[in-house]
């Protein structure tokens, strides 16, 4: 039975706290921790071209910032998602199951995917600048 009154509020802590991992990982982790030269040069070495860490950047960033502000909640989810599954198949499929491989394994997102195929299906919650009500 879903709790009609809560469901809300925790479609927009799920919501609010995906953002602010996709801020994190789009421009602390990639700008600040490994720097973009680093990230590119990682691209290179999965195939793809150096240049895409900046569409991956931009993407994350602006992605990240819709669902805080519950933009096309639904959208944004199912695209970050099916992003995610190309990294844990491009970047991370090589390293094994659990995130404490070196390297980090599939596990974190997978999972990470999984949430926001969630999030697609139960729609931006409270407080989203635009519903994506059916």
């Amino acid at each position: 039975m879903i709790d009609e009154k809560m469901a809300p509020y925790g479609a927009l802590l799920l919501r609010v706290s995906m953002g602010l991992l996709f801020l994190m990982h789009g421009l602390y982790l990639k700008v600040f921790a490994f720097g973009m030269t680093g990230v590119g040069h990682y691209f290179n070495s999965l195939g793809l071209p150096g240049w895409f860490a900046w569409v991956v950047l931009l993407y994350e960033t602006i992605g990240g910032l819709a669902l805080i502000l519950g933009v096309y909640t639904r959208w944004v989810a199912v695209f970050l998602g099916v992003h995610l599954l190309f990294a844990a198949y491009l970047g991370h499929g090589a390293n094994g199951w659990a995130f404490t491989a070196k390297g980090g394994g599939y596990e974190y997102p997978v999972f990470w995917a999984i949430a926001c195929f969630t999030l697609a299906l139960i729609g931006s919650g409270a407080y989203s600048l635009k519903s994506d009500a059916r």
